[in-house]
């Protein structure tokens, strides 16, 4: 059956530690994979970085997959660049799901009607209306074509962000829609979006409220509730909150830190 390294810490309880991919290249993406025994997920971030839909996200999907055998390796999960502000979800999460990626990340889902679209594009039939023809897909995941038709479903992680006004009025409803697993949090868009500065490093304590009611109406629905993060320590504090998912670092982010760090030693 399907089955990926960020659904069994799901399904543990286990808060499930993630690394931003912002730079294409397969190369790149498998050192990332390999940097730690310790991350979860990766995301591909076809929105805000620099890897496109077509065909770098495929290509980086299957290079994470391959980094560890087996299924022990991060899960890849793709940020797609539409919005939920966008008609254009629907084509971009077949895209991604086509390609292998163990979950997608919609960005500024704001409605529950929007939610239900995301869930549906998401699931094949009967509870959803995404299609199938990718030759591609069963392999990436290891699966012959019927055990991934008919595990599918109940294994590809389905993320919303909620980062807007709009959003935070509906996030109880945007929470009770079937097939969404995950409210994700982008402080930095919710900040500005809410007329707060971002964050630097931590958000503003109003922000602040809102992101702790937006945790609580996850797990009161059910669901789990995700963090963008840019440090450790800022994550392990997000961790005794009680979030579920939390992005620690970023590619970039990393390698600036780890450069700058070493240089500092080497020169004084």
């Amino acid at each position: 059956m399907a089955t990926h390294t960020l659904l069994n810490s799901l399904k543990a309880n286990k808060t499930a530690f993630g690394v931003w991919l912002t730079l294409p290249g397969l190369f790149h993406a498998r050192t990332v994979a390999q940097a730690s025994p310790n991350i979860s997920w990766i995301c591909i971030d076809s929105e805000h970085g620099l890897v496109p839909l077509v065909p770098s996200a495929a290509e980086t999907v299957a290079s994470i997959h391959g980094a560890v055998d087996g299924t022990a390796g991060p899960s890849a999960i793709v940020r797609i660049p539409a919005t939920g502000a966008s008609d254009s979800t629907s084509w971009q999460i077949k895209y991604a799901l086509d390609a292998g990626a163990r979950g997608v990340i919609v960005p500024m889902v704001s409605t529950a009607e929007k939610a239900r679209e995301v869930a549906s594009d998401c699931r094949f039939p009967p509870i959803g209306r995404r299609g199938f023809g990718s030759p591609f897909t069963q392999g990436n995941w290891g699966l012959s074509t019927a055990d991934y038709l008919t595990s599918a479903n109940g294994s590809v992680v389905v993320m919303v962000q909620i980062e807007t006004p709009e959003a935070v009025k509906n996030v109880k409803e945007i929470a009770a829609v079937d097939g969404i697993d995950v409210l994700f949090i982008g402080p930095y868009d919710l900040s500005i979006s809410l007329g707060y500065p971002p964050p630097s490093p931590d958000p503003h304590p109003e922000v602040e409220k809102i992101i702790q009611q937006i945790l609580y109406s996850a797990h009161d629905a059910g669901k789990k509730c995700a963090i963008f993060c840019i440090s450790g320590s800022q994550s392990a504090r997000r961790a005794t909150e009680g979030f579920d998912i939390i992005n620690v670092t970023s590619d970039t982010g990393a390698m600036s830190e780890g450069i700058a760090r070493q240089l500092s030693s080497a020169t004084a």
